[in-house]
């Protein structure tokens, strides 16, 4: 019986060393060597201080830099930990109170013509670092008086962070808000 066993444990043995040891170092390895950024989290550094990730959003609130797209996380708004949608569909009121209340919040900060669907609704992960260009211009004007800077400026300062689609057709238009306001912060410098 022993000859029959002894082959299954020999083989469990091999495959646990490859497949849960030598396997995920090599990976690592691979992932360490060839996409250092993206496999350390897409830090984003000023200086020796890593002030956040350019794949999840960060929860600007203050009038003098751009607000991100709503976040669907709790309890905290961008808490990576509990990534995940709102799961309201089109039908339920609490959607329809909270879109509505985030368009009226908009408005009553001096947001003037139709309202981006990004500014008002969560992306499905809940950390969405982009914006849409539109809701990225929908704020100039707001910056611009906090930071008392002309809004040309501003508006110079979106339009270089503005990432277009791949061969002008794969993807969508959108604006790391993070990039955006160290931009920001930089050129009041």
């Amino acid at each position: 019986m022993f000859a029959q066993i002894r082959p299954a444990i020999v083989l469990t043995l091999i495959l646990t060393v490859v497949t849960g040891l030598l396997y995920p170092l090599a990976i690592t390895g691979l992932g360490q060597t060839l996409f250092a950024a993206q496999a350390n989290s897409s830090q984003v550094k000023r200086g020796d201080v890593v002030v956040g990730s350019s794949l999840i959003g960060q929860n600007f609130t203050k009038d003098i830099y751009f607000w991100p797209r709503p976040s669907a996380t709790s309890p905290d708004a961008y808490n990576a930990g509990s990534s995940s949608g709102s799961n309201l569909g089109p039908t339920s009121q609490v959607l329809v109170d909270r879109v509505k209340a985030s368009v009226d919040a908009l408005k009553a900060g001096g947001a003037a013509g139709p309202v981006p669907a990004d500014a008002v609704t969560t992306s499905a992960s809940g950390l969405d670092p982009d914006i849409s260009p539109d809701y990225a211009k929908l704020q100039i004007d707001r910056v611009a008086k906090a930071r008392a800077l002309p809004a040309d400026a501003i508006s110079a300062l979106v339009t270089a962070n503005t990432r277009h689609p791949v061969l002008g057709i794969f993807g969508e238009a959108g604006v790391n808000v993070l990039a955006l306001n160290m931009a920001l912060d930089d050129l009041k410098k």
